[in-house]
C-alpha cells in the first residue's frame, strides 16, 4: 500500500514545479525560462510514477484507508466536523495515473510545440514559463479532485480546475477570440457549478440523517455508505443537483457551447482538457458518486438521456466542422455523452473503461492536429491535403486515433464503444432502449466526421496551407507564418507514437476476451469491483458495420468525390447553415439571452431601480438631513430671552401633559 505522505505528493509534485515555474517569471531569472519546461515534466512525471504505485497497491483492496484528518468544526453537537483526506482507491488510483500520465506526455509534445510558439510571439519567452505553471497547476488542481476524500475538498479542487481551465483557454489573452473563450468557458461552467453547490446544500440540510448514523455528510465514503437509506427524493435532488455540475464541467447540452470556444487556446492545452481532466471532472464525479446516483431512477434516466442526446447532438455539430481542432471537440462532447449514458443505464465500470481509452486516443489525436498546425500554420481544413507525404508519422498516429475513435476493431475505442452500446441494450431502465439507438446514430457520425478530417487534411492534394488562407481570415499568429514541409522534430512525434501505442492496445489489454499471461480478462472492471460486462458480438457486428458504413460515406464524399452533396440543394445548405451555426444555440445564448433578455431587460431595469428606488432613497435621507438642519439652525439666534421663552412653554406643555394624565 502506498503510504498517505506519498499519496499527498501525487498531488504535490505538479504543485510544486508550477510554483517554481511561477519563480522563474521574474525579469531578472531570463536564464531559467527555457527550463520551466523540464520542472514541469518532471513534476507530473513524478506524479505519474506514483500514481502507478497507487494503482499496483490497489489491486485486491477496496481502498488505501488512510483516515480523514479533522480540520475544524461547525455547530458543536448537532454541526459537523470538516475533515480532508486522500480518497485512494481503485476508481481514484486508475484515474490519478490516466491524469497525470497524459499530462506528462502533453507536456513532453509541449517542449517543442510552445518552443516554437514562444520564438514566434516576438521573441515572448516569458509567455514558457508560464504555460507551464499554468499546466503543473492545473495538474495539481485536478489530481487534487480526484484524490479528495471530503465533498468540500473536493468542490475547491473543482474550482482551482475551473481557474486554471480559463487562465490556459485565455493563455493568448492578447487575442480577442482567446480572452472571450476563457471568459466564456469560466460563466458557463459556474452555472453548472451552481446546481453542484445546490447539490452540497441539499445533503448538508439533511445532516440529521447523516449524524442518526454517525457519519459525516460531506465525506464521500459515508454518502455511498449512507445513500440507500436516503429515501428516493433526497436522493434524487442530490444527484440532479451534482449532475448540474457535472453536466458543466463535461460540456453536455445544454452547457456544451465553451468547449468548442476553448479551441483557442494552446493545441496541447486542448489536448489535455480534453483527454483528462478538466472534462473528464464529469463523469468522475457521477462514477465516484454512483451509489447516490443509483438510489433514483429519475436521477439515472436524466443522466442517460441527456448524455445520449448530448452524443448524437455534438457528432451531428462535427460533420460540417472545418477547423480541425472543433470537429475533435465536438467528438469530445460526444463521447462523453457515450460515458454518461452508459453511467445512466447502470454501467460506471465501462463508462470509466470508455474514460480511460479515450484519454489515449483524443490526445494522440489533439497531438496529430497540433503537429499539422506546426508545418501548416492553419487549424482550417480545406486548406490543408496532401500533408501525409512529408508528415508520415503524424499521419500514421492520426490515423491510429481516427481509427479508435470510430471503434474499429481492435483498436481501443471498439472495445469500450461497444460495452456501451451492449450495457444500453441489455439495460433494464426505461432510457436504455431510446439511448441505444441515439448511440448507434452517433456511432455513424463519428466515423464519417473523423475519416472526413483525415481524408481532407493527409490525402488528396495540397492546397496551400496558411499561405492560401486570406490575410483577413488569418487569426494573429498565423499572420507572419509560412508553410513548413517537413516533420515535426522528435520531440513531439515521440509522444505520438507512445499514445498510438495505447490507442491500439488497452483496450484490447484491459478488456481481452482471454486472459493475456498476468492480466485476466476484463481487467479493468475487476479492478474496479465492478461486474464484467458480456461481450456481445450481434451489438460488436452491428456498431462495426455502421461505423464502416460511415467511412464509407466519407470516403466517396471526400476521397474518390464519387458523391456530393451539393446536389441536394437548398435543403443541404441549409442543414450545413444549421450544423456550421451549431443550432444557434450560441445566437441564442449570447445575442437573445444575454444581449437582449438580460442586458436590456433585466440589467437595465436592475440599473433603473438601483439609480431611482435604491439611490433615491438614500438621496431623500440627506435631503431631511440637510434641510432639517437648516430649520433648527433658524432657532438659534443667541438671545437669551428667546431661550428662556422656549423653556418657558416646553415647562407649561410638561405641566400641561401631567395635569390631564392625573
Amino acid at each position: 500500500m502506498l503510504p498517505e505522505a506519498a499519496a499527498w505528493l501525487i498531488i504535490g509534485l505538479p504543485l510544486l514545479a508550477g510554483l517554481i515555474c511561477i519563480g522563474a517569471l521574474r525579469p531578472w531569472r531570463r536564464g531559467l525560462w527555457p527550463l520551466a519546461g523540464y520542472v514541469g515534466v518532471a513534476g507530473t512525471a513524478g506524479a505519474f510514477a506514483l500514481s502507478l504505485a497507487a494503482v499496483n497497491g490497489a489491486m485486491g483492496q477496496g481502498d488505501a484507508g488512510y483516515e480523514p484528518h479533522r480540520w475544524f468544526a461547525v455547530g458543536g453537537r448537532d454541526g459537523f466536523a470538516m475533515t480532508v483526506g486522500v480518497l485512494l482507491d481503485p476508481l481514484s488510483a486508475i484515474m490519478a495515473a490516466v491524469v497525470s500520465g497524459v499530462s506528462a506526455v502533453v507536456q513532453v509534445f509541449s517542449l517543442g510545440y510552445m518552443k516554437k510558439e514562444s520564438d514566434a510571439e516576438n521573441g515572448a519567452w516569458s509567455d514558457y514559463p508560464r504555460y507551464f505553471a499554468y499546466m503543473s497547476l492545473f495538474t495539481a488542481a485536478m489530481l487534487g479532485l480526484v484524490l479528495a476524500y471530503n465533498l468540500i475538498q473536493l468542490f475547491v479542487f473543482w474550482e482551482l480546475v475551473g481557474l486554471f481551465s480559463y487562465l490556459l483557454i485565455g493563455f493568448w489573452h492578447h487575442r480577442p477570440a482567446a480572452a472571450a473563450a476563457a471568459k466564456k468557458a469560466f460563466i458557463v461552467t459556474r452555472i453548472g457549478d451552481f446546481g453542484f453547490l445546490l447539490g452540497i446544500l441539499y445533503l448538508f440540510l439533511h445532516r440529521g440523517e447523516f449524524a442518526a448514523l454517525g457519519l459525516n455528510p460531506f465525506e464521500i465514503p459515508a454518502i455511498l455508505e449512507a445513500a440507500p437509506m436516503l429515501g428516493a427524493g433526497v436522493a434524487t435532488w442530490a444527484a440532479l443537483g451534482l449532475f448540474a455540475g457535472a453536466a458543466g464541467k463535461s460540456a453536455q447540452f445544454p452547457l456544451h457551447t465553451w468547449l468548442p470556444d476553448a479551441m483557442e487556446g494552446p493545441t496541447p492545452v486542448s489536448s489535455l482538457i480534453h483527454a483528462a481532466t478538466m472534462v473528464a471532472a464529469g463523469v468522475f464525479l457521477v462514477a465516484r458518486l454512483f451509489g447516490l446516483f443509483e438510489q433514483s431512477a429519475a436521477a439515472m434516466d436524466t443522466v442517460a438521456l441527456i448524455g445520449g442526446f448530448t452524443a448524437v447532438f455534438a457528432a451531428a455539430m462535427g460533420l460540417a466542422a472545418n477547423d480541425i481542432k472543433r470537429v475533435l471537440a465536438f467528438s469530445t462532447v460526444s463521447q462523453l455523452g457515450y460515458m454518461f449514458l452508459a453511467l445512466g443505464v447502470g454501467a460506471p465500470g465501462v463508462a470509466m473503461f470508455h474514460l480511460f481509452n479515450h484519454a489515449f486516443f483524443k490526445c494522440l489525436l489533439f497531438l496529430s492536429a497540433g503537429s499539422v498546425h506546426h508545418s501548416v500554420h492553419t487549424f482550417d481544413m480545406r486548406y490543408m491535403g496532401g500533408v501525409r507525404k512529408w508528415m508520415p508519422a503524424t499521419y500514421l498516429a492520426a490515423l491510429v486515433g481516427g481509427l479508435s475513435l470510430a471503434g474499429i476493431f481492435p483498436l481501443s475505442g471498439f472495445w469500450s464503444k461497444d460495452e456501451i452500446l451492449g450495457a444500453a441494450w441489455g439495460g433494464e431502465s426505461a432510457a436504455a432502449p431510446v439511448v441505444f439507438w441515439l448511440a448507434l446514430a452517433a456511432a455513424f457520425m463519428t466515423a464519417f466526421y473523423v475519416f472526413r478530417l483525415i481524408l481532407m487534411t493527409f490525402h488528396g492534394e495540397f492546397r496551400g496551407g496558411v499561405d492560401a488562407v486570406p490575410y483577413e481570415e488569418r487569426i494573429p499568429d498565423e499572420a507572419h507564418h509560412h508553410v513548413h514541409r517537413r516533420e515535426s522534430p522528435l520531440v513531439m512525434t515521440l509522444p505520438m507514437i507512445l499514445l498510438a501505442v495505447f490507442a491500439i492496445g488497452s483496450g484490447f489489454a484491459a478488456n481481452s476476451l482471454v486472459a493475456l499471461g498476468p492480466i485476466p480478462a476484463h481487467w479493468f472492471s475487476h479492478f474496479l469491483h465492478e461486474d464484467a460486462p458480456d461481450f456481445s458480438i450481434g451489438v460488436a457486428g452491428a456498431s462495426t458495420a455502421v461505423a464502416l458504413a460511415g467511412a464509407a460515406l466519407a470516403a466517396l464524399a471526400y476521397g474518390t468525390r464519387t458523391i456530393s452533396f451539393d446536389r441536394f440543394g437548398a435543403p443541404w445548405r441549409f442543414g450545413g447553415r444549421l450544423l456550421a451555426q451549431r443550432f444557434y444555440l450560441d445566437a441564442l445564448y449570447e445575442d437573445l439571452i444575454v444581449r437582449r433578455v438580460l442586458h436590456r431587460g433585466l440589467f437595465l431595469a436592475s440599473d433603473w431601480f438601483d439609480r431611482r428606488i435604491v439611490d433615491g432613497v438614500a438621496d431623500l435621507a440627506g435631503w431631511f438631513g440637510r434641510n432639517g438642519g437648516r430649520a433648527a439652525a433658524q432657532l438659534q439666534t443667541g438671545q437669551v430671552q428667546v431661550y428662556g421663552a422656549a423653556v418657558s412653554m416646553g415647562a407649561a406643555v410638561i405641566l400641561i401633559f401631567y395635569l390631564l394624565q392625573r
